[in-house]
């Protein structure tokens, strides 16, 4: 081996033109390696890559897409956002698309987190990412405010006066309301808040909203075509009639006074169709009422559940209200058996968590 390195040398030295070209050469090939490396990870950031198989089989028997059975795939989305900072979701928030995968295996479940934007190469270290990334149809996606707004009349709502909005109590609730009519206006599909349980498939339900209480509409679900005349007159009035100090000025009330302009109506009336656009009664999303928000948290028997949700597709949760209150996962509370039926990969989770928490420190 000694005598190799110095003949070697030799031959390198005597043939300098070869020498320097398989130098030249090597660099190369390792400069473009690196490159499309590099491009290869900036392209994969704005969707992030899914786990290994070994990480799923924590919380699955069986792959997800062979749960739920459901129609044949349909144009539309199932949207989610996050216009907060937050980059740990909750259970309820994990369980909310949780269960619209499961109930649209064959329709893309597209969650829009802001705290994403500033990433650039994978997802945070959180359960919870794990979890829904298991789902072939879940996208985690940055979020990113300009661009969704661009070629909106929120556009210059947003760019041009957000200092202003950012200091009105109730600015992260507006963003929330622009941001779903803005998606509803650019992409149209299904949008839904991240404190709803969703019991059926929503993709024979177009462009239709829900009545939360008497005579009052609210924007927690709402399923539109693209582009739809309704939601633009929905962003025209947010932008000409906004109140920074009125909490539900451009949610509940914006959708309950540009429908009633809509139908040239002064009372709403469940179940009606005006103009294309559909009231859908308050047992379809709201079948319990913000005020009875801690009947979640009462045991209930089946046969009731049953009854209570036999009209419902996706149950509202009230999470500014509830979000405080202590869920006993393994009870007949009505929202633990939400959580064991619709998203029981979040409920293992929960009961997981549950029993660890609960063991004696040695």
């Amino acid at each position: 081996m000694s005598n190799c390195v110095p003949k070697l040398t030799t031959v390198l030295l005597s043939h300098r033109p070869i020498a320097l070209f398989i130098l030249t050469v090597s660099f190369l090939f390792f400069a473009s390696v690196m490159f499309h490396w590099t491009t290869g990870e900036d392209a994969a950031s704005q969707v992030y890559t899914l786990p290994t198989q070994s990480i799923c089989e924590q919380f699955f028997a069986s792959p997800p897409h062979t749960i739920a059975g459901g129609p044949p795939p349909s144009p539309g989305d199932v949207f989610f956002v996050e216009t907060s900072e937050r980059i740990n979701p909750s259970y309820l928030f994990t369980c909310s698309v949780e269960s619209a995968a499961r109930a649209h295996p064959g329709t893309r479940v597209v969650v829009l987190m802001k705290g994403l934007a500033k990433r650039n190469v994978s997802l945070p270290s959180h359960w919870a990412f794990s979890l829904l990334s298991c789902f072939p149809n879940v996208e985690i996606r940055p979020l990113d405010m300009e661009e969704l707004f661009s070629g909106t009349p929120l556009a210059k709502w947003y760019l041009q006066a957000q200092p202003e909005h950012q200091k009105g109590r109730y600015y992260l609730a507006h963003l929330s309301d622009a941001c779903r009519i803005a998606i509803m206006w650019k992409f149209g599909g299904i949008y839904l808040d991240t404190d709803f349980i969703v019991l059926k498939n929503l993709k024979n339900l177009t462009n239709a909203l829900g009545i939360e209480a008497q005579n009052v509409l609210n924007g927690a679900f709402l399923s539109f075509k693209p582009k739809h005349e309704f939601i633009e007159l929905c962003m025209q009035d947010f932008v000409g009639n906004y109140k920074s100090w009125i909490w539900g000025h451009q949610g509940p009330q914006l959708l309950t006074r540009v429908f009633k302009k809509w139908c040239s109506i002064s009372n709403i009336q469940s179940g009606m169709i005006c103009k294309g656009v559909g009231a859908l009664s308050r047992e379809a999303f709201y079948p319990i009422p913000w005020q009875n928000w801690k009947k979640l948290f009462e045991a209930i028997g089946s046969s009731e559940l049953h009854n209570l949700l036999k009209n419902t597709y996706a149950v509202h949760i009230w999470n500014k209200l509830s979000h405080d209150a202590r869920l006993e996962i393994t009870s007949q509370a009505l929202l633990a058996q939400l959580y064991s039926q619709f998203c029981p990969a979040t409920s293992a989770q929960m009961k997981k968590d549950s029993e660890e928490q609960s063991k004696p420190v040695m």
